[in-house]
């Protein structure tokens, strides 16, 4: 394949596809980018680049919205040899600071709405020798439109596989984001993996991702995955509410939704009667789905939905439920193409039915992080991919049990929080819950859970919810302590960040 860019954009030109809509927007401006409109843009864009004096290699970091200029960005720097690094849009001005720093970007791409926040991690970056925003343009700053206005449309610079492509800095669920550099090769093995053998994804498809493109489900869901074949992508750059969604789903009739745990419990509750809708799949992924949101969701549409692991440093899902044959509370089978083990602490294979950390092998592996050679050694071993969550097989099927550093003992028995959570979540009045470990007066480890509750619900009492906790899994399970909150800490990809708990 080489420089990605040519199979995942310039083939389409040659295989007819020139004036089919690629991107379409939902909100904002509402325009359409056909793959001949992102071949040309995206060359542009390289040339612009050329025409600038970047080089090979240097990084142009992205902190854009959901819009038509994202895949343009993207693929242009594929294309001039550059390597794109997109941001999450959900950070503060002080963890932008030191991701630019980190990164190293010479240039800066930024959404006029972003600009704002951006600005004060900006003032004192010794690397950055353009800031580009995308609308009007603040002082210090050039217009992208002007910077690529008149540039040559330049060709895909020729790459190996195996060379750097970009970044994708991880969503820091349990501190500061790292660097997790990708190489050419990973894009299309996904596809070829997850967006072929799973989700049967086909040209006339129309996908929606609740996730955002930079996170690295989103950019698979909403970018490589549809552009692998030639279909639709719609972006929505606002906030991805229930009505947005619901929105989306009767004015541009997607084929396959993908989403997030909390969106898909969130727009159950939401429902008022059967949604209109075209969908044929749902994908699910960033945290375990519980057994009552998937349940509760097919329900209501009549559409299933595929519950998956992936992670920033294997780009996309690498275990997952299928078609038609989806366990709800289960994470399902290894995707085609990838390996799986669960060891002990000293890397010894466990039994079924054992807890184990699960480690993953497959051709979508990160190259390692930026900056970090010890995490990275910890990480990435040999061919092996550390993925710190806990996983307990039965049967060939694997169930979440919990980040490794989320497991706890509880009389000398391991207790996975999310098994407590989907417990608790299974209660009529529960909406989410996290459970973390709390010493009690002795100095022992304790189940502690944080409840959020459903519109309209009345609190429970917290005897009642863990009597129903004890019945459904066990005497020692139940959680000592019930906190009720308004939402529980989250990343901005929608994983809890239980250290918040904890502390």
């Amino acid at each position: 394949m080489g420089n990605a860019a040519n199979w995942f954009v310039d083939r389409h030109i040659a295989e007819g596809r020139a004036a089919k809509p690629a991107f379409i927007e939902a909100d904002g401006k509402k325009r359409t980018l056909t793959y001949g409109k992102l071949h040309e843009e995206a060359g542009r864009f390289a040339g612009a680049l050329l025409r600038h004096g970047v080089r090979r290699e240097e990084r142009i970091a992205m902190i854009v919205r959901d819009q038509i200029e994202w895949p343009v960005i993207f693929w242009g720097s594929l294309k001039a040899g550059a390597i794109p690094v997109p941001l999450n849009t959900l950070l503060s001005a002080d963890v932008y600071e030191t991701i630019l720093t980190d990164s190293r970007a010479s240039i800066l791409v930024v959404s006029e709405e972003m600009w704002e926040v951006v600005e004060p991690a900006t003032r004192d970056n010794p690397f950055l020798r353009a800031i580009l925003v995308i609308g009007d343009a603040p002082e210090m700053t050039e217009s992208y439109r002007d910077f690529t206005n008149g540039a040559p449309t330049e060709m895909t610079v020729q790459a190996d596989d195996d060379e750097l492509a970009f970044w994708l800095y991880s969503s820091g669920s349990t501190g500061q984001p790292k660097g997790v550099r990708h190489v050419h090769g990973a894009l299309r093995a996904t596809c070829e993996t997850f967006g072929d053998q799973v989700m049967g994804i086909r040209e006339e498809d129309v996908v929606y991702s609740v996730a955002k493109m930079f996170f690295a489900y989103g950019m698979g869901n909403a970018v490589s995955f549809p552009m692998s074949v030639g279909a639709t992508s719609v972006l929505l750059g606002g906030r991805p509410t229930p009505d947005a969604v619901y929105g989306i789903m009767a004015a541009h009739k997607p084929t396959i939704l993908c989403a997030v745990p909390t969106l898909f419990a969130a727009m159950v509750q939401a429902a008022d009667g059967t949604p209109e809708h075209s969908l044929r799949l749902c994908t699910s992924a960033g945290e375990a789905l519980p057994r009552e949101v998937g349940e509760g969701w097919e329900r209501l549409t009549g559409v299933e939905i595929v519950d998956g692991v992936g992670s920033t440093e294997m780009l996309h899902i690498f275990l997952s439920n299928r078609p038609g044959d989806c366990v709800y509370g289960t994470s399902g089978t290894a995707v085609p193409g990838y390996d799986l083990r669960l060891v002990d602490e000293h890397d010894e294979d466990v039994a079924d039915g054992e807890v184990g950390e699960l480690l993953v092998r497959g051709p979508s592996s990160a190259e390692g992080y930026w900056n970090r050679r010890a995490k990275s050694q910890e990480t990435f071993e040999g061919m092996w991919t550390r993925t710190g969550d806990k996983y307990e097989r039965k049967e060939g099927r694997f169930t979440y049990c919990g980040r490794t550093d989320d497991m706890f003992k509880v009389s000398g028995i391991w207790v996975s929080p999310f098994e407590v959570e989907s417990a608790l979540i299974d209660h009529p009045a529960v909406l989410e819950a996290a459970v973390v470990a709390r010493a009690d007066g002795a100095g022992l480890d304790k189940p502690a859970a944080y409840v959020v509750l459903k519109d309209g619900a009345a609190q429970p009492e917290a005897d009642a919810l863990k009597d129903y906790v004890k019945d459904k899994i066990g005497m020692w399970k139940y959680p000592r302590w019930v906190e009720y909150l308004d939402e529980l800490p989250k990343t901005a990809t929608g994983k809890i960040q239980r250290f918040k708990l904890r502390s």
